[in-house]
């Protein structure tokens, strides 16, 4: 028995090693950190150890307004996304005939580089003095317009954002979501059209329980996702977030670590922390409603 137990905790070592390296020492190096106050990188000395990063950090205006930014694309892209990938999805399990091609239509932009689609984006919506840009165009035709939706008002902003980051999630979800439609036993389609029953009672009592575990496993995976955005709104807005109004919390940790007021690594990991709290919060508030949901 010793010597089964000896051979799985070698078997366990590599990945115990790489864990430990590379998750849990950060993590307690971040820790460190985000407690040292006035840390200074140059010298890697600090004043004493408090919480005083942590009440910087969230008294900072571009904090606070990374939050608020991050949050409202968390709000609005998590559920938009979801739903429409289930509709979707549910269309797409419909159709007999070239199914697999329209599949691949749809899940073309997921493997399309990230700062591609934002510059293609960009283009679109961006008002220049040459151009007011396609969708200005568009609304031009309904007298609607101009707005620059790049660097104009802040809801025009956000609305390019939250377009942007649906546009950009929603094949994984359709592909997964699509997956989960065909693993579906056909079975229970057979007995309940038998019975008469309903079309939306056949999807509200079959195929949603049955699909139910993916759908909050892509609410769960949104959530994370939208909250660690950043390379999204690099893509359209540019570099300097907090110029544009638009940063998000990630984007904050990393100027604070290399962007033009870097160099201050205790404040980023209060940050980081703080960020770590709010998704780890959040994921178990999900996984917590997803356990009484009955399947």
């Amino acid at each position: 028995m010793k010597s089964n137990n000896l051979k799985a905790w070698l078997y366990l070592l590599p990945a115990i090693l790489f864990l430990g390296v590379f998750m849990v020492y950060p993590l307690i190096d971040v820790l460190i950190y985000s407690a040292e106050e006035g840390y200074n990188s140059a010298s890697q000395t600090s004043c004493g150890i408090g919480l005083y990063n942590y009440s910087y950090v969230l008294h900072d205006p571009y904090f606070l307004q990374a939050i608020k930014n991050t949050f409202i694309i968390v709000i609005i892209t998590v559920p938009i996304s979801t739903g429409l990938a289930l509709l979707i999805s549910l269309g797409l399990n419909s159709i007999k005939k070239l199914k697999e091609l329209f599949q691949t239509v749809f899940f073309l932009p997921y493997v399309t580089n990230t700062l591609a689609v934002g510059l293609v984006f960009m283009i679109m919506f961006k008002k220049t003095p040459y151009t007011d840009g396609l969708i200005n165009l568009i609304l031009a035709i309904f007298g609607r317009g101009p707005v620059d939706f790049i660097d104009g008002p802040y809801w025009a902003k956000m609305f390019v954002m939250c377009f942007y980051t649906v546009w950009v999630v929603l094949p994984f979800k359709i592909l997964i979501l699509t997956s989960a439609l065909a693993s579906v036993d056909e079975v229970y389609y057979k007995a309940a059209k038998i019975d008469g029953t309903p079309r939306l009672r056949i999807f509200t009592r079959i195929t949603l329980p049955m699909i139910s575990p993916m759908i909050f496993y892509l609410v769960i995976t949104g959530f994370i996702g939208a909250f660690k955005a950043y390379s999204d709104e690099v893509a359209i807005f540019g570099t300097n977030l907090n110029a544009a109004g638009m940063n998000t919390i990630v984007g904050y940790v990393y100027d604070m670590l290399y962007g033009d007021s870097g160099g201050y690594p205790s404040y980023a990991s209060a940050a980081a922390l703080i960020l770590f709290g709010i998704v780890f919060t959040i994921t178990c508030i999900n996984l917590l409603i997803s356990r009484k949901q009955p399947v």
